[in-house]
């Protein structure tokens, strides 16, 4: 089968790691890379035998797929850039810095019938494939999602970091729409948002809390919730998940809670994520991480961002002088 032809651009932490990911792949051309930093371009482009470019713009029509790891804000310009000359994308999370840049991306991959698939790297986590395998009806989301501080991803707030991640998987899990929101956030060491808290209460009734930090002083990436007669705990790092189920065993009167875990292959989310990618690529079928539901949660990740504004200027937040 011919090799597909790719190029990433922007290697900066998770661009190089899609690079690795790249250069592993035997169906793969690994066409070159690009970066504004000129060092690091050339860094990463001899570290896995590839070309370093200036600018995105010469790759233009010379790729069969482009893998785009840029600040938020730059990915409907170059994205469209390459749908418009044929090229599949997959582009990092969020999909674009606002809805009508995300509707845009969409429309431009319509127009052209190429491939558009976003980086929401934690549904081909392998504790998430097999929790879709006994979801029933949620009824309460308890997520954390905290991190320690580093300079990387300041471009937008945690909400777009990190939560975004497990607002996706909310709602894809519980399968309704929102029906209230509210939320509080706070810039620490940033002059964007570090710590935020959301609660979404959805029609079904169910209920989601979930909080997402880049100011911790350990790393957690939990997501917790109740269905009837089970309670549910995965661990993203971790890639397991507990079930604790209540049941009657045997002749018992009362009925007794029984924990069962499920085993799960220790596969790298980003390689499963992108070979996912490389078959739509070949295949032409749509990607399993679709457009319009990255749409969604950029929408409600936006919506938790506007509630956090409302109540930062509704409260006076003492500072103290350092």
């Amino acid at each position: 089968m011919e090799k597909i032809r790719v190029a990433v651009v922007g290697t900066g932490y998770l661009g190089r790691q899609h690079v690795r990911v790249l250069s592993e792949q035997p169906n793969v051309e690994l066409v070159g890379i690009v970066d504004k930093n000129p060092t690091t371009a050339q860094k990463v482009a001899k570290e896995f035998s590839t070309i370093a470019y200036p600018n995105h713009e010469v790759l233009l029509g010379k790729v069969s797929a482009v893998i785009l790891a840029v600040p938020t804000q730059n990915h409907a310009a170059i994205g469209c850039d390459f749908l418009n000359h044929g090229t599949d994308l997959l582009v990092e999370k969020p999909i674009a810095s606002s809805l009508s840049e995300a509707e845009r991306l969409i429309q431009t991959a319509c127009q052209h019938s190429r491939i558009l698939q976003v980086g929401h790297l934690e549904r081909f986590n392998p504790a998430v494939i097999e929790t879709r395998k006994i979801l029933t009806a949620p009824l309460f989301f308890e997520v954390h999602r905290l991190g320690v501080f580093s300079p990387r991803s300041l471009d937008v707030d945690v909400v777009l970091d990190l939560m975004i991640h497990d607002l996706d998987l909310v709602l894809e899990f519980s399968k309704s729409s929102v029906k209230q929101l509210h939320a509080v956030g706070l810039p620490i060491l940033s002059d964007k948002v570090d710590i935020a808290n959301a609660r979404i209460e959805f029609l079904s009734g169910c209920v989601a809390n979930l909080t997402a930090s880049r100011v911790s002083t350990e790393k957690v990436r939990k997501l917790r919730f109740f269905q009837p007669n089970q309670y549910v705990s995965l661990d993203f790092s971790r890639q397991d998940v507990v079930i604790l189920s209540v049941e009657k065993k045997g002749n018992a009167v009362q009925p007794g809670i029984i924990p069962h875990k499920i085993e799960t292959p220790r596969l790298e989310p980003l390689k499963l994520e992108i070979q996912s990618f490389l078959k739509c690529v070949q295949t032409r079928k749509q990607p399993e991480v679709n457009p319009e539901s990255s749409k969604a949660a950029l929408e409600l990740a936006l919506q938790v961002v506007s509630k956090i504004q409302e109540h930062n200027q509704s409260v006076v937040i003492p500072l103290k002088n350092v």
